[in-house]
């Protein structure tokens, strides 16, 4: 069979198809037009959309399958010649022009650069644009300041107080550009290659087999914590009862998480049907909704603009830049720096560990949002996926709602009792998760650096005995798992050697603490925020008074 050929795409074809909307990004050295995928896309749309006009490659070969990526081969429309320079994605605020018609003059092509730095093909920054007048994210035409629900984002006055934020955002960036490697093209080229060569290895070791005797171990532990909530329920010791289900919960994340990343079996529909078991039906979460969620975490990990994972306003912020009322481009919508935040993060280091008692209640919020309102693919390989899990609602909702809490505990207050220790035992998980990023760099370094040196840049593991390693279910192991998303979690411990080998190779410090120490940077991380917010108070109350009496001198 002869095999298809493609034609050769310029750097400004690939621009002005992006420019009328196309969903374009590269993937081993082809262009691939994704636009008929993104309805059908099992990880969601958002993903995709943040891979437009960069080499996906990387982040591709780490979150999909052999076979899924054989199935985009389908998609390939052309191909490039020589390195790929990234674009900013459209989503991120990258701007991009339409190819001109024939009649129109040579000056566009006089324009075209083959640099994606361009700043029509890019959104500010605050290291690289420093003339600019603002250093708050510009969008694209649909996301322009003058947009309503963007006004909270434009442009703004420099005697408004936000200079000084301007200049903490220069000051972290500029911390993070001296730490870590050069973003010269040879310096992150030199990255990739090691990067994918410890892939090759990590294959050839065997460290991507699932060792299905350690799930066997695992569903003893889920079904010793089961059978004791139900025995002490029968009792009558409710307490007891709620907490050994709120720790059958916790650890039963951890395996929902491994299905989520065809982790188990590698397989995509079996381990989904493993993961929607495990997270709709025993624990009333929806594992599309974790998918979609967190696929773009993993690609935009720790961007204040992109990554949901860490945008939690008004109740905590990591990034002063939150401070700014910045979009986000997962919720589409404005996180206002308002009353309540200010009020809110002025104390987070406070109510940080309160907050995480009641994280649970939020994700069943969100999932019943993507449920309900159909936010996952309703068409596809996947779309029976979102009927399945809605069915796994109501089976979890007559369990534990009904057969549980209603019928097998007498008194309100009993019940009441019950539900709160029963979701605040799972408190762990959400401190578990917040530890791997809350204390790293929330800077944009721009659209050249490596997805192997900004996952190491934003990512923490936590140094624990291996005998506790079933109590933090592979979540110890972030940056591992963040470069290599697939490996089953019992092999990440011994995955973990040979990517500090590689960061020593490459000169990219390798973020390792103690359980304790990781928390300490966490909460220093949220103080650090408040006291920003304060100076920044501050530095408006001066303005505002200075105001006041320039006004009443006019008169």
């Amino acid at each position: 069979m002869v095999e298809k050929t493609y034609p050769i795409l310029s750097r400004r074809e690939i621009e002005g198809l992006i420019a009328d909307g196309r969903a374009v990004f590269i993937l081993d050295q082809y262009v691939v037009k994704a636009d008929p995928w993104l309805q059908y896309h099992p990880g969601g749309d958002k993903a995709i959309l943040h891979m437009v006009g960069r080499d996906a490659t990387d982040e591709v070969t780490a979150l999909h399958s052999a076979e899924a990526r054989q199935q985009m081969n389908r998609y390939r429309i052309g191909r490039i010649e020589g390195r790929w320079s990234n674009f900013v994605p459209p989503i991120q605020g990258g701007k991009f022009r339409p190819l001109p018609d024939e009649s129109a003059d040579v000056e566009c092509d006089a324009t075209s650069t083959a640099d994606s730095s361009s700043p029509s093909s890019r959104s500010s920054s605050p290291v690289f644009d420093t003339a600019g007048p603002t250093l708050r994210r510009r969008y694209a035409a649909d996301h322009s300041p003058s947009s309503p629900s963007a006004s909270s984002v434009s442009s703004v006055e420099v005697n408004d107080g936000m200079s000084y934020l301007d200049t903490v955002t220069m000051e972290k960036t500029t911390l993070d550009l001296e730490k870590y490697p050069s973003l010269d093209f040879a310096t992150q080229d030199s990255i990739v290659s090691k990067y994918r060569a410890l892939h090759e290895r990590i294959k050839a070791e065997g460290l991507y087999k699932c060792s299905y005797r350690s799930y066997a171990i695992e569903i003893s532990r889920y079904s010793t914590l089961a059978g004791l909530s139900f025995l002490f329920l029968h009792w009558g010791w409710y307490v007891m009862s709620a907490a050994c289900l709120g720790a059958f919960w916790h650890q039963l994340v951890f395996s929902a998480h491994d299905a989520g990343h065809m982790g188990i079996t590698h397989d995509f529909h079996t381990d989904t049907v493993i993961g929607i078991i495990i997270a709709d039906f025993l624990g009333g979460l929806s594992l599309g909704w974790w998918k979609r969620n967190h696929n773009v975490h993993h690609i935009v990990t720790n961007s204040p603009d992109d990554d949901p994972d860490i945008q939690h306003m008004p109740f905590l912020a990591v990034s002063h830049r939150l401070l700014e009322s910045l979009r986000s481009t997962y919720y589409d919508r404005i996180m206002e720096y308002d009353l309540a935040a200010k009020f809110l993060l002025g104390v987070q280091q406070y109510t940080y560990y309160v907050i995480l008692l009641f994280g649970r209640f939020n994700l069943y919020r969100l999932s019943f949002e993507y449920l309900f309102l159909g936010l996952g693919p309703r068409k596809g390989p996947a779309w029976w996926h979102r009927w399945l899990e809605i069915a796994g609602q109501c089976f979890f909702w007559t369990w534990f709602g009904y057969g549980v809490v209603y019928r097998s505990i007498p008194t309100n207050w009993d019940r009441f009792v019950f539900v709160l220790v029963s979701h605040m035992v799972t408190m762990p998980v959400h401190a578990q998760i917040c530890l791997s990023h809350f204390a790293m760099s929330t800077s944009d370094l721009g659209p050249h650096e490596s997805f192997p040196q900004k996952m190491l840049r934003t990512t923490m593991d936590i140094d624990c005995p291996q005998w506790l390693d079933f109590f933090h279910g592979g979540l110890q192991f972030q940056v591992i798992h963040h470069l290599y998303p697939r490996i089953p979690r019992h092999n990440l411990r011994r995955t973990q050697k040979l990517v500090q080998d590689f960061c020593n190779d490459v000169g990219i410090p390798y973020a390792l603490y103690g359980f304790v120490d990781g928390n300490k940077h966490v909460v220093g991380t949220l103080a650090e925020v408040s006291r920003q917010a304060a100076i920044l108070a501050k530095c408006q109350k001066v303005i505002a008074e200075s105001d006041d009496l320039l006004y009443g001198h006019s008169h």
